[in-house]
C-alpha cells in the first residue's frame, strides 16, 4: 500500500474540502491512503502528490469524482429510518393535500445515492394520493455528486436482498422480477425521478421555485460545522413556508444557528 505523507495529505484534503465540502480530520490519513492506494497502482501513478495533479488536470472529472466515491460511502437501502417516513406519509403529505391550490408538490432528494430514498417517497406518494394521482405534479428531483451512483439510480434494478424491507404489496405493485435474483422499478414510479448530477457546494443554487421537502439524510456528516450551517441556510430559503427538511438521525441542527424549527428527531420545519 503506498503511504500518504502529511503534507500530500493536507494538500489533498484542503482540495476536497474547498470543492466539495467534505472534511477530513488528520485521522483519516491512513483511510484515505488505503481506499486510494489501488486507484494509484491502476494509473500507474507513483506518489499522491502526481496523483493530485493527475486530478486537478483531469479536464472530464472523471478523476475527482473516482476520488470522492473512494472516500465517502453510498451506504443505504429502502426505507432507511423508517420513522421518517412515515411522518412524510402522515403528516406531510396530507398537509400538503389539503393546502395547495396548484396540485404541485415539490420534494428534493440531496445525496440521493443509488436512488432508494427517491424512489420509497415516489412509491410512498402513488399510494398515497392512488386515482388523483394524476391531477398532481409529484416529481421528485434527485441528485448526487456521483456519477456512478445515479447510473445505478436511472436503472432502477435491485437485488431481492435490497428490496427486502419494504412491504409486500409494493414488491407486487411497483417491481417486476428480472433473471438472477434481481428485480427492476416500473417505469411509471422511475419516471418520478429526475436525477441530475449536482454539488451541494456550489456556490448558486439553480432552483426557480422552493421545495416544500428537501431530504438530506447522512451527508452532511462528512461536513465541518461551518460548512453545514451555510448549506442549511441555503436549504432553508430554498423551503416554502410550511415546509420541511429531513436530516440524518446521526446528524444534528444546533437551534441557535438556523431558523428551522425542531419537529422531532432529524425533522425540521420552516414556520409559515
Amino acid at each position: 500500500m503506498l503511504k500518504i505523507t502529511d503534507k500530500e495529505f493536507k494538500q489533498l484534503a484542503d482540495y476536497i474540502k474547498a470543492n466539495y465540502g467534505i472534511y477530513l480530520k488528520d485521522q483519516k490519513q491512513a483511510l484515505v491512503s488505503g481506499r486510494l492506494s489501488n486507484v494509484l497502482l491502476e494509473k500507474n501513478i507513483a506518489s499522491f502528490a502526481e496523483y493530485f495533479n493527475y486530478i486537478v488536470a483531469d479536464k472530464t472529472g472523471d478523476a475527482v469524482v473516482t476520488l470522492i466515491e473512494k472516500i465517502t460511502t453510498n451506504h443505504t437501502f429502502f426505507m432507511r429510518e423508517g420513522d421518517h417516513f412515515k411522518f412524510f406519509k402522515e403528516k406531510v403529505l396530507p398537509q400538503w393535500a389539503g393546502d395547495s391550490k396548484t396540485k404541485d408538490l415539490r420534494i428534493w432528494s440531496a445525496g440521493c445515492s443509488s436512488g432508494e430514498e427517491p424512489y420509497t417517497l415516489a412509491m410512498i406518494i402513488d399510494e398515497f394520493f392512488g386515482m388523483n394521482k394524476k391531477w398532481w405534479d409529484t416529481k421528485i428531483l434527485a441528485t448526487d455528486i456521483s456519477s456512478k451512483v445515479l447510473e445505478i439510480a436511472l436503472e432502477g434494478v435491485y437485488t431481492n436482498e435490497r428490496i427486502a424491507t419494504i412491504p409486500a404489496s409494493w414488491k407486487l405493485n411497483y417491481f417486476e422480477k428480472l433473471e438472477k435474483e434481481k428485480s427492476v422499478l416500473i417505469s411509471k414510479i422511475r419516471n418520478e425521478v429526475i436525477y441530475r448530477k449536482f454539488n451541494l457546494m456550489d456556490k448558486t443554487f439553480p432552483f426557480k421555485k422552493k421545495f416544500h421537502v428537501i431530504f438530506c439524510r447522512n451527508v452532511m456528516i462528512y461536513f465541518d460545522n461551518k460548512t453545514k450551517i451555510d448549506l442549511v441556510k441555503k436549504f432553508y430559503d430554498l423551503t416554502e413556508p410550511g415546509g420541511y427538511l429531513f436530516i440524518g438521525h446521526s446528524e444534528s441542527l444546533n437551534r441557535n444557528e438556523t431558523e428551522y424549527k425542531y419537529v422531532l428527531p432529524a425533522v425540521y420545519r420552516k414556520e409559515l
